[in-house]
């Protein structure tokens, strides 16, 4: 797992510059019969005065304080999908989870750092200005669809403009400059909102979390067991999830299948205790891929254990092996204590050990723990926009660097048109998974090595030619400092930066153009363009290709 960088908390963590354009109303939320009800302290004991000069006096400046209660009005959404207050006249920044633009509603304030705070929703006043219908039941609770009664043009909009603010702020792009409009592209949106997820990770727990307004509900033994999805903020406390509208019908079909027999007494198996560390089901993962011949989805289900006993198993793999999409059954063995879905041990139950899927007019086999983009029909989406940004000249004469290669679906997408592509990736088993996919392919002209490219040292680079194009596709850390020394030194006539962190990205491509100045580091890089993809419709989650050239 790759850690942040020092220098990714510039800008991040302290700074936050994309929230001063931002515009917020505030008020405090009056209401003599709240008793949660607290206001700034300013010497003056008599409430009814000091309520008149909050609300009149626009000439003081005004910070909330912890658990006081606020009513706000939401105005946009930040990276991470929260919503975005400001108090009037101050300038102070509130971020509030599960809030939406146009929404009024009150608030307390539950944490304060330093140049602005957190606040935990009591209660809506009035609903967003772009509410639809949430068609997921459990949609106010996961987490997981945090934007699902945002209506879905409203999400692109944020989507985008967070982009925006991200760019300008961050990454230091003028929106004054006359190219920048053309620089930063309109967001692509997806086609397909829902059922796009091809995998999906369930939990097994022995503590199954409520609402609120059934807390007073007390659960024993089997009642209390829960197969879903953590519930945010709670690594014990498990959702039950009957269906995800994310993932694939004949996903769901297993989901539902699983459901209903995992308790049974008889069965045996019980989940496991991440306090106590007992128990033997840990995770249900549930991949969907496509069968070649036949263009029909087939299914891999991956039962997580703490130990290999296959026979308390087999009453589970009986039931689901019945249906007719399922072709492998897999049990990943997970002894660690740790919440892992990634085994040291892993044995074929049913069927075989990998599934297919299609991308960009190659085939990949996807085994238990490969990666594989999470949205294939959005991923061809993707692809293609990397490729004509890579504008291979297609006479086999050019070299591609492949940074964080993963199973080399990018590289090996490109190298029809390459003279070689060179892949780097840490991750052994996915370096393994490209090199079989190359094969798989009839693909001769590509090279896949082991490395962490947060470590790279001066013989970095000695291992292949100058390349004529990179591509690099960091997870959400962005790029180590290390790395953007080489790619400025290097000097490849074009870098196509992949992203999916909007703000790491911003702060790596400031780097690679503008350089840093404590650092006397030059950027030699101008930037072409920047095009958000909406990969994930309902999450916060933003994919970025953007495309530099040497200056």
């Amino acid at each position: 797992m790759a850690t942040i960088p020092s220098h990714a908390l510039r800008h991040l963590t302290l700074t936050r510059p994309w929230f001063r354009k931002i515009s917020c109303t505030t008020s405090l939320a009056f209401s003599s019969q709240d008793p949660l009800l607290t206001y700034p302290d300013n010497g003056n004991n008599n409430d009814t005065d000091h309520t008149k000069k909050t609300t009149n006096s626009k000439s003081q400046a005004f910070f909330p304080k912890k658990n006081q209660v606020l009513e706000l009005e939401c105005e946009s959404l930040a990276f991470k999908g929260k919503g975005v207050c400001k108090v009037a006249d101050s300038g102070f920044v509130l971020l509030c989870d599960n809030a939406l633009p146009g929404e009024r509603f009150i608030g307390r304030v539950s944490r304060k750092k330093g140049s602005y705070a957190e606040v935990t929703k009591l209660k809506t006043l009035s609903p967003h200005r772009d509410l639809v219908d949430a068609p997921c039941g459990y949609a106010s609770y996961c987490g997981g669809c945090k934007t699902q009664n945002l209506s879905y043009e409203a999400q692109l909009r944020a989507k985008e403009q967070q982009v925006r603010e991200l760019v300008i702020h961050v990454g230091k792009f003028s929106d004054k400059n006359p190219d920048f409009e053309c620089i930063m592209k309109p967001i692509v949106p997806c086609d397909v909102q829902f059922h796009y997820r091809n995998k999906m990770e369930f939990s097994f727990g022995t503590q199954k979390w409520l609402p609120k307004e059934l807390l007073h509900e007390k659960l024993d033994g089997i009642d209390n067991y829960a197969l879903g999805l953590h519930a945010p903020g709670y690594f014990d406390k498990i959702l039950n999830v009957d269906k995800c509208l994310l993932q694939s019908e004949p996903a769901n079909k297993i989901l539902a299948t699983v459901q209903d027999n995992w308790k049974d007494p008889e069965l045996g198996p019980s989940p496991y205790n991440v306090h106590s560390h007992t128990g033997f089901l840990k995770h249900l993962v549930l991949r969907t891929g496509r069968d070649m011949k036949t263009d029909l989805p087939e299914l891999m289900v991956n039962f997580v254990t703490s130990s290999y006993k296959p026979e308390m198993l087999k009453p589970l793999v009986e039931k689901i092996s019945a249906i007719p999409e399922v072709v492998s059954i897999m049990n990943n063995v997970n002894t660690s204590v740790g919440n892992t879905s990634v085994g040291e041990e892993e044995y074929t139950l049913y069927g075989k050990s990998t599934i297919t899927e299609s991308l960009r007019g190659l085939t990949f086999q996807i085994s238990a723990n490969s990666f594989f983009q999470t949205n294939t029909h959005q991923a061809e989406v993707l692809y293609k926009l990397i490729e004509d940004c890579a504008g291979l000249r297609g006479d086999a004469s050019e070299i591609v660097l492949d940074l964080f290669c993963g199973t080399g679906t990018i590289g090996l997408t490109l190298a029809k048109k390459a003279k070689h592509v060179y892949g780097y990736e840490v991750v052994a088993q996915a370096v393994a998974d490209a090199h079989r996919n190359a094969k798989l392919n009839g693909i001769s002209n590509t090279t896949f090595l082991q490395g962490d490219l947060n470590k790279i040292d001066e013989n970095f680079g000695k291992h292949f030619p100058k390349p004529d194009i990179v591509i690099s596709d960091p997870n959400r850390p962005g790029m180590h400092m290390k790395l953007i020394k080489f790619l400025l030194k290097l000097k490849a006539p074009k870098i196509v930066y992949v992203s999916c962190n909007p703000a790491t990205c911003a702060r790596d491509i400031d780097y690679l153009c503008h350089g840093v100045m404590e650092q006397n580091i030059k950027g030699c890089y101008k930037l072409k363009s920047i095009q958000p993809v909406d990969m994930f419709p309902h999450t916060p989650h933003i994919e970025c290709v953007c495309l530099l050239e040497l200056c």
